[in-house]
């Protein structure tokens, strides 16, 4: 890949911890629920591994006021987009808000301002359907990206517990960026 092509990159999951911050609330206010660690998640709807009675309750967390402002880092996410743009790439925070987004939308966008600065919040992206989005690549824990286009970016996944099955596409950490991408040889 070559300077100047656009990289998206998904927010939650990818350069902010939604999982960890979801699973530290249930821990304190469902405390007679199964414990989670991070790498025990195998569904990308993480409410999903809570049970059936709990699970609508647990999912509307996300939807509380400074829920997405809480959200931590992951680690080395800030370092590698800031490395990226001085590479002269054209990155681009590509984000699909909740459909219920009193709070979601500007949280969002008050995270990025926060962690990343201005220039990022004029370089977010946010829509329900990535693929009508146009870049080169687009880096997302989600399984599968769909929507009503045929996307002309390759996903590549940001490697989780839960999209480790599809073995077809490549994966990336923030340790191991710059060899997937192609910034460094192996």
């Amino acid at each position: 890949m070559r300077p100047h092509s656009t990289i998206l990159i998904d927010q939650d999951g990818v350069l902010a911890n939604y999982s960890r911050r979801l699973i530290e609330i249930v821990a304190r206010e469902y405390p007679d629920e199964r414990q989670f660690a991070e790498e025990e998640l195998t569904h990308f709807d993480t409410h999903l591994h809570y049970s059936p009675e709990n699970q609508s309750a647990i999912d509307k967390i996300a939807l509380r006021p400074g829920f997405f402002e809480s959200l931590e880092p992951v680690e080395g996410a800030l370092e590698a987009l800031h490395e990226l743009v001085s590479s002269g790439y054209d990155v681009r925070i590509c984000t699909a808000p909740k459909k219920s987004y009193q709070y979601c939308v500007t949280e969002k966008l008050s995270w990025i301002e926060r962690y990343l600065g201005k220039d990022f919040v004029r370089r977010t992206i946010l829509t329900r359907d990535k693929t009508l989005v146009r870049g080169s690549i687009l880096i997302d824990d989600k399984p599968h990206v769909e929507g009503v286009a045929t996307p002309e970016w390759e996903h590549i996944l940001f490697d989780k517990p839960y999209n480790r099955k599809i073995i077809w596409k490549r994966r990336l950490t923030w340790q191991n960026y710059r060899v997937v991408l192609g910034l460094q040889e192996q």
